[in-house]
């Protein structure tokens, strides 16, 4: 392989990670199996990783970035759009992403017990769910704006119920299975934020 900057060689090896630890699972994936699924040798990874750490680190915030670039670039309310409809829209967004990348999805809860159990990580898993309430603040606050509304809420509280429902449908559906049941408790989502929503 010829010579390609030191960031997206780096985003090359997390993009192989994601699919290696999606397959085969985050214990069972190593430095040397991530570097044969990127096709580059083992010295590439050590030049842009200093651990495996680090390594997941850019696995939680590349995973994250998929899921909230989706959703923001389809949160673009049309003018006269009623409340309910753009907030079920924003919510389907990310049940579209969900329903794409499941690995991905069921991934980040593997990744969150991994570092939760793996002594000298369990940062790890709070900077994970910091970021996710920072993309769900990100998320309230341009709807907020782009339609003219108040929460009833803090903003950050706001930010934390969505994720821990967000969090808890998708671990269910994970689990069961059931895309009928998910997009029903997705309408239900949708009226209780429309509950915290002051115009």
């Amino acid at each position: 392989m010829g010579r390609m900057p030191a960031a997206q060689r780096r985003r090359q090896l997390v993009e192989a990670a994601i699919r290696a630890m999606a397959r085969d699972g985050v214990a069972k994936t190593t430095t040397r199996s991530v570097v044969a699924e990127a096709g580059v040798s083992l010295s590439v990874f050590h030049y842009c990783f200093g651990s495996k750490q680090d390594l997941l680190e850019a696995v939680m915030d590349t995973i994250s970035e998929h899921s909230e670039s989706d959703v923001l670039a389809r949160l673009a309310p049309s003018p006269g759009s009623a409340l309910r409809t753009t907030i079920r829209a924003g919510l389907q967004a990310y049940w579209d992403h969900v329903l794409a990348h499941r690995g991905e999805h069921m991934l980040t809860y593997e990744l969150t017990q991994y570092a939760l159990r793996e002594p000298g990580y369990e940062h790890l898993a709070r900077r994970q769910y910091e970021r996710y309430l920072t993309a769900h603040l990100k998320v309230i606050r341009q709807l907020a704006e782009a339609l003219g509304v108040e929460l009833t809420v803090p903003e950050p509280t706001a930010a934390r119920y969505l994720a821990a429902l967000t969090d808890g449908l998708t671990l269910n559906f994970l689990v069961l299975g059931d895309e009928a049941k998910a997009a029903e408790v997705l309408d239900t989502v949708a009226d209780q934020i429309l509950g915290l929503v002051r115009q």
